[in-house]
Order: structure tokens, then C-alpha cells, then sequence
């Protein structure tokens, strides 16, 4: 019966102690603290869940140069101050951030993830971590771009790795490659996306 008692008590007991944990000024929110106890393990259980469960499984644009070179464009417009370009330092910005973003022209970067992988991360964003979602500033043709040209860093043509380390063109040149059908598997987009296709039904 104390065993029970006890139990019991220690049950609630536990949101207690997790409310004066986090209202107690105790909680790591600054980056330079060390991780929330189990932070990374749920984390990632979380998110590689729910990436498995939603990301598309097919990409409907073409990996040729052409999406290469308008990717690279959108890359160094929107990516490289956090996650890096071929033979540049580290930023100030990607310095500072937690958890520190990855370098994706770097090593393996994320060529070991499916396309569809990338492009609902660059779709969605990622809670917590500094990742934007960019579906309300972005086309789908030019998230996918973006998808194929990390999917695909480490054999790109010697054209998209030049454009990368080249000053960003005038915003014209980053204009979608091709035009898409409707993606079946993709999230729905807001009616304000800026976008020359339909949106996914």
C-alpha cells in the first residue's frame, strides 16, 4: 500500500517539478548552454517521424544544370549565410546559432538524404533549430532547386560550382527553370505563395 501511495504521489509530483523547471529559470534557452535532458534523442525521433510520414516521395522537376545553376542562385541568396559556401568562412550569424547549422557543401553534407527529404525541410522549417520555412517566399520549382542541388552537392557540374562561389546574380536570374504539375505529396501551399503553379491538391 506505501509502495502504491508512493507512486502515486511521485506521479503528480512530475508535472510539478516540470512546471518550476521550466518557469524557474532553470531551462537551457540560451545557446550556449548544454542540451535539455533527452533534448536531441526526442528531437530527432520527432522530426525523422514526421519528415518519413509527410516529405514527398517523387521529384518532379529534372537534377540538369539548369536547376543546378537557378538552385546555386537560391542558395547564396537564402542559405549560405547559415549553412556555407565551397572554401568561406563561417559566418557570424552561423557561429552564433544552436544547434550549429550544418555545412551542406562540405563533406557528405545531406547527399545521403532523398531530395524529398531537403525540400520539406526547406518547405517547413525546423522548430527551435534557426531553420526558416520558406514556402511563403519561395516557389515549389525553386524549393525543389534547392532540394536537387544539396541532394546532389557532391557531383555537380564544374558550371553550378562555379556559380556558387560567384557573386549573386540580379534577382531575374533566379527565376524558376520549369514549370511543374500540381505534387500529389507535397504540403499544401497558402493562396499568397508567390508561385506559377497550381497548388498541391
Amino acid at each position: 500500500m506505501k509502495f502504491i501511495v508512493g507512486l502515486l504521489l511521485g506521479l503528480a509530483l512530475m508535472p510539478l517539478g516540470a512546471y518550476l523547471y521550466f518557469t524557474g529559470g532553470i531551462a537551457p534557452v540560451a545557446t550556449t548552454d548544454s542540451d535539455m535532458p533527452f533534448e536531441k534523442f526526442f528531437a530527432k525521433k520527432a522530426l525523422h517521424a514526421r519528415i518519413a510520414k509527410d516529405m514527398p516521395k517523387s521529384v518532379p522537376i529534372q537534377a540538369n544544370e539548369a536547376n543546378y545553376l537557378a538552385g546555386a542562385e537560391l542558395y547564396k541568396q537564402h542559405c549560405a549565410v547559415c549553412h556555407g559556401l565551397p572554401l568561406t568562412p563561417k559566418t557570424a550569424i552561423a557561429t552564433g546559432m544552436y544547434p550549429a547549422p550544418p555545412l551542406l557543401l562540405e563533406g557528405k553534407g545531406v547527399t545521403d538524404d532523398p531530395p524529398g527529404e531537403s525540400y520539406w525541410k526547406i518547405f517547413n522549417g525546423l522548430r527551435l533549430t534557426g531553420m526558416a520555412g520558406f514556402s511563403k517566399s519561395l516557389s515549389e520549382t525553386q524549393m525543389w532547386q534547392l532540394a536537387l542541388l544539396l541532394a546532389n552537392a557532391d557531383k555537380l557540374p564544374a558550371s553550378a560550382k562555379t556559380a556558387l562561389v560567384a557573386p549573386i546574380a540580379s534577382p531575374a536570374t533566379t527565376a524558376p527553370a520549369t514549370s511543374l504539375p500540381p505534387a500529389t505529396s507535397a504540403p499544401v501551399f497558402p493562396s499568397s505563395v508567390p508561385s506559377s503553379v497550381p497548388p498541391p491538391k
